[in-house]
């Protein structure tokens, strides 16, 4: 086992989940699907000035709902809020702080107004996280987070990479149940009618 390289087998979990489970699984989702509130009070992506969260983040024509700290329980959230959390908080502030992506957070971002400009921002955000990671190569994966990562910073770049796969993993996952929620709620309201 000494030619084991675990770059590949760190980008390899993620870009499988990817390719096998996730990206397909997307095609097709509108812009009332990304929108959708399942429940009242649900925290999303919105206009400029039309939430009722207590902080809203964004630089353009569309805010995200947020709290800092969250309130207990945490809100439901719409596709948009949940795409907009991978996009900018999972991928592409860690993009900027480590793979020369200009710098961003929750309230410089610009949101996504709609669901091809929404997955065209997870597509970029995504495809420059994974060629970042393969450009650290095994000798990367050891070097310490830095202090972009706060108390992690010096925690190796590897379980920075471990924890972005799993976010990636779960968020994206429940953003197609809701999808699958989407669906069978508004076939239901079909039939009935």
């Amino acid at each position: 086992m000494t030619d084991l390289t675990w770059n590949p087998l760190l980008r390899e979990q993620t870009a499988w989940h990817w390719t096998n489970q996730l990206r397909d699984r997307l095609d097709g989702l509108t812009d009332d699907e990304y929108f959708w509130e399942p429940v009242p009070g649900c925290w999303s992506v919105r206009p400029r000035g039309t939430g009722s969260a207590p902080i809203q983040g964004g630089s353009g024509a569309m805010t995200i709902d947020f709290a800092a700290p969250a309130p207990e329980p945490p809100p439901f959230t719409t596709i948009a809020w949940r795409l907009g959390h991978v996009i900018v908080g999972v991928l592409a502030m860690r993009n900027a702080a480590h793979f020369g992506r200009p710098p961003t957070d929750y309230y410089s971002f610009s949101y996504a107004p709609t669901t091809d400009e929404a997955l065209a921002q997870l597509d970029a955000e995504y495809a420059t996280w994974l060629a970042g990671v393969e450009s650290l190569g095994d000798a990367g994966l050891a070097r310490p987070c830095g202090e972009a990562e706060g108390p992690y910073a010096e925690r190796p770049l590897a379980e920075l990479v471990l924890h972005i796969n799993r976010e990636l993993i779960h968020h994206l996952a429940e953003v197609c149940l809701l999808r699958d929620l989407y669906l069978h709620t508004h076939q239901q309201t079909r039939e009935a009618s």
